[in-house]
């Protein structure tokens, strides 16, 4: 049965730097890691029926290949024109964050995402272990010095390739921004980092506005449980007042704040 394409419209902004298309304001992240790669399939569809454009995934996740089936169906079913019309974003794992593995590895990305480029790569912690298959959490004998140079060099030659059409980094401070930007001849156009009511960032927030790096908020409703804790953002009786007091949910009055 053929699909109806939906005609939702979500806004969109030019990042500071690189030459990616404009990125959709609200992406779908697939960190849902213990999903079967099936599941994780069809979410990515339904989220295209409903009008997503933007998907954010990560070599750790493992979710790059069902991310990429899922795009492509989506394209084999009219849902959408061509893979130009998503924005996708990958990340490079602490185990590959080695000048010379950083081509290779978003070349196996791009491999299990079956794409000839991303819209946006990023370095996804300031932290480098041992090279080999991932491993969380991190062992501490596998860690190793981060040579923040080296790797970003690496990260601007994907750029110049064509692979990775803008670059950036995630999870970076202010202090790990200040070991990469003197050497840098293209700046990150983007610190990915958990950002919400109860984690606002106030000090990066500044400091990348300052710089030119956008910021990109992943959690904006409160970060995963691993451990089974409440999550303090949804469940936040504050949150739930001011939500009631406007008739709107707890999700759309954080969705407001991370645009305000």
């Amino acid at each position: 049965m053929a699909s109806t394409r939906s005609t939702t419209v979500v806004p969109e902004l030019s990042l500071p730097s690189g030459n990616a298309r404009p990125v959709p304001v609200i992406g779908l992240g697939t960190a849902a890691i213990f999903l079967p790669p099936e599941a994780t399939k069809n979410v990515v569809l339904a989220a295209i029926e409903l009008g997503f454009r933007h998907f954010d995934t990560a070599y750790f996740y493992g979710t790059e290949k069902p991310l990429g089936e899922g795009v492509a169906e989506a394209v084999r079913r009219g849902l959408i024109k061509s893979r130009e019309e998503v924005f996708v974003t990958s990340k490079l794992w602490c185990t590959q964050c080695h000048p010379d593995l950083v081509l290779p590895s978003l070349r196996e990305t791009l491999e299990n995402l079956q794409m000839e480029y991303l819209d946006l790569y990023l370095i996804h912690m300031p932290v480098c272990q041992k090279p080999g298959p991932p491993v969380f959490p991190a062992r501490k004998e596998d860690a190793l010095p981060f040579d923040f140079k080296g790797v970003w060099q690496a990260m601007e030659e994907c750029q110049r390739l064509g692979l990775a059409r803008a670059i950036g980094v995630s999870n970076f401070t202010t202090k790990h921004l200040d070991k990469t930007l003197p050497f840098a001849t293209i700046t990150p156009a983007v610190n990915q980092v958990e950002l919400n009511p109860v984690c606002q960032q106030p000090k990066l927030r500044r400091y990348c506005a300052e710089k030119g790096i956008h910021v990109q908020a992943f959690s904006p409703l409160g970060g995963q449980s691993w451990t089974g804790e409440r999550n303090a953002v949804l469940e936040s009786q504050v949150l739930a007042e001011i939500a009631k007091a406007r008739g709107k949910t707890v999700a759309q009055v954080l969705m407001y704040y991370i645009f305000s």
